[in-house]
């Protein structure tokens, strides 16, 4: 009984310790100031992303992430729209894959670049994870 126990909590160990995607060196180049959101709100987005990420992406490496300017702002207010919120922010980032394909729906050692996140959230609340892809 003692050693399925232990081979118990050995397992339980190890998944929990596999967790998600990797955002342990994440390039966050500079960005041009925003007539939008302060340096704090796209701060805060790219947590809101790297929060995901590392939960969700199993075998995946978060390389980099950027906001890719006010040149969208139209895409904000209508994804702000579409999902009744005050605000939404698009960020984009490049992010590797092991061998195994991450959770199996990602090409095996493949590297994925301008991959979308769609972030929203009510005028002082925190940002919202609604959507990611291409």
């Amino acid at each position: 009984m003692k050693k399925y126990f232990l081979l118990l909590i050995s397992v339980t160990i190890l998944f929990t310790a596999c967790g998600g995607g990797n955002v342990d060196h994440v390039y966050i180049p500079d960005w041009k100031p925003s007539a939008i959101y302060t340096d704090a709100d796209i701060e805060s987005a790219f947590g809101t992303v790297k929060e995901y990420f590392s939960k969700e992406f199993v075998g995946c490496t978060l390389t980099e992430l950027y906001y890719p300017g006010d040149t969208y702002a139209d895409r904000f207010q209508e994804y702000a729209a579409q999902h009744h919120a005050d605000e939404a922010i698009i960020l984009y980032s490049s992010f590797d894959v092991d061998h195994s394909g991450g959770d199996g729906s990602f090409n095996p050692d493949s590297t994925y670049t301008d991959w979308q996140w769609m972030l929203i959230r009510n005028k002082g609340g925190d940002w919202e994870h609604v959507d990611h892809g291409y």
